[in-house]
Parts: structure tokens; sequence; C-alpha cells
């Protein structure tokens, strides 16, 4: 019984020095990221290989370098939607959500929209990914149905580097 009494305060003691997953921040509207602290950036992820951290991590988000080929966009409530694949419900597709402010500065930098400047080109992406649920509505309401997307967010275009052709 002396022993179960002096473990019990260790393992509470131990406890409190475990790190706390603290929220990131994501844009307007979206749920507050949640990472597992500070981590060292590891090789780059390829789209598929983002897609599958994100599900085993979820409902956290897995911070990294990412390498996603830009084949489709699309704008959605003031966001653009940089799709790895041409049809972005596929599971295959990873989404870089670009904020409006990233938007604004890509528009800048290339002279033109975004979406038109980047499709077809790989973007190197520094963030988080995350699983995103879309529910399906009808009529204005969630039918129920629902499936799951895998997020990039982009809150500045300093997140974005494009790379050369042929790295």
């Amino acid at each position: 019984m002396a022993q179960r009494l002096f473990l019990a305060p260790l393992v509470v003691a131990l406890a409190a020095c475990a790190p706390t997953p603290q929220p990131a921040v994501g844009y307007a509207g979206a749920p507050p990221l949640i990472v597992d602290g500070p981590r060292e950036m590891s090789a780059e992820m390829s789209a598929r290989d983002a897609i599958l951290a994100a599900a085993d991590a979820a409902p956290r988000a897995v911070p990294g370098r990412f390498l996603v080929p830009v084949r489709a966009s699309g704008m959605d409530n003031g966001r653009l939607y940089l799709n790895s694949e041409d049809d972005y419900r596929d599971q295959r597709n990873v989404s870089v959500a670009l904020s409006p402010r990233a938007i604004v500065q890509l528009q800048r930098l290339y002279g033109t929209d975004p979406g038109a400047a980047l499709t077809g080109r790989t973007l190197r992406v520094e963030g988080a990914a995350r699983r995103v649920r879309i529910d399906f509505t009808g009529n204005g309401r969630p039918t129920g149905k629902y499936y799951y997307q895998t997020h990039i967010d982009v809150l500045d275009a300093a997140q974005i580097t494009v790379v050369p052709v042929g790295e």
C-alpha cells in the first residue's frame, strides 16, 4: 500500500510536466488548430503523406513542409483553394487554403489571379495539414452525410515557394 501512495503523487507530477497541446491560429471561421507543440521541421511531405499524417493525427494538425502540385483552384467564402487534384472532393486531394491576406499578397507578386498563376506548378508550403470534415447540405441544412478533406492553411504568402521545374 505504501508503494501505491508514493507512486500516485509521482504520476500526477509527471503528468503536469507533459506538454499541453496549444491552439494555433487558423483563419476566421475555421476550428482552432491543435498541434503537439514545437517540432523540428522534418523532410518535405508529399500530398499523400500529408493526408495520411493528418488522418492519423486528427483532430490535431501536423506541422511540416509539404510539396503540393496544383492541378485546380476555386474560391469559396473569400478563400482561394489550390487543389492537388482536379476534383477537390477526391480523397487524394490536399487543398492549400489561402486567406484573403495571402491572396492579395500573391496577386501583387504575380500581377494576376494566384489560382491561374499557380495552377500547373508545384508548391512547397510551410504550415500544418489538418483533416477537415465537410458536411453535405440540402436546402441549407446538413444532411448527415459528410466526407473529409485535408487542408493546409496559408495566412501569409511567405509560407509558399514555387518549386523550380526539375527540382
